[in-house]
């Protein structure tokens, strides 16, 4: 296991990101969305890099099956312990689960950890393996563009960050700058690719937060309540417009494991 990555989720687990900040607030709410939108009830979910399971206990409470695989043991007993849900440690690389046995594979996370393309490329693989012939898989990434709007809003982009945020823009090499561990970060173009070389059909790549979600960090959580409708409308809007998708934080791709003949 990656120490690195254990360390960082031994302290930050998705959970405590999602609800710490407005625009943490503001992905959880949109990725319930989407995820809504994609998943007919009831199916056989793997979420993979589930974490401590901020999605599987709702998927679960929706109606859904849900196994979740992640790296850090700590994460998996306190995903095994939600209703409906279980759990185990395992890598995204290598899924310990038959062929197609789930409707539907999650990686929420592992895409962007995995710095390497070809180890998301074999990420990819194994959800492919592990999908029914027409499941679905929902992946999410990172926005290159994050650091530079997050930090050109916030006032802190000055001198000593501007070679570190050019580089993630040009490579997707995020070297920590702004917090959290060293990963990749993906164009909208680049995840939909991605996940089309590695032989998924009908590929759409979504902006999760929209362009308002820096504003609202700037603005705070106690203005959250006011502001998260306009701001919810507004990633809306424009979640699909080529112009506008990477000024979302994340992305969220949702595609189909080829049908069978």
């Amino acid at each position: 296991m990656n120490t690195d990555l254990a360390r960082h989720y031994a302290t930050d687990a998705e959970n405590i990101r999602l609800a710490r900040s407005p625009h943490g607030r503001l992905e959880f709410l949109r990725t319930q969305e989407l995820l809504r939108r994609s998943l007919a009830t009831p199916a056989a979910v793997l979420d993979v890099g589930g974490g401590t399971g901020v999605h599987a206990e709702w998927l679960a409470r929706d109606g859904h099956t849900v196994h979740l695989i992640d790296l850090v043991p700590a994460h998996v007993d306190a995903a095994s312990m939600l209703p409906g849900v279980t759990a185990q440690v395992a890598d995204a690389r290598q899924l310990p689960v038959s062929d197609a046995g789930n409707d539907a594979v999650l990686m929420l996370g592992p895409l962007y950890h995995l710095v390497d393309q070809a180890d998301r490329a074999r990420a990819l693989a194994e959800a492919r393996r592990v999908l029914r012939p027409g499941g679905v898989l929902a992946a999410a990434g990172i926005s290159r563009y994050l650091s530079v709007v997050e930090t050109g809003t916030n006032g802190t982009l000055d001198a000593t960050l501007m070679s570190s945020v050019e580089a993630v823009i040009a490579s997707g090499r995020y070297d920590g700058h702004v917090g959290f561990t060293p990963t990749h970060w993906h164009t909208a173009d680049e995840l939909r690719v991605e996940i089309q070389s590695a032989g998924f059909s009908d590929v759409e790549v979504y902006g999760v937060e929209g362009p308002a979600w820096a504003a609202l960090d700037v603005a705070g959580m106690d203005a959250f309540p006011a502001l998260a409708h306009s701001a919810l409308h507004c990633a809306r809007l424009v979640e699909q417009d080529p112009s506008l998708i990477n000024a979302s934080a994340h992305f969220l791709a949702v595609a189909r494991s080829p049908s069978a003949d």
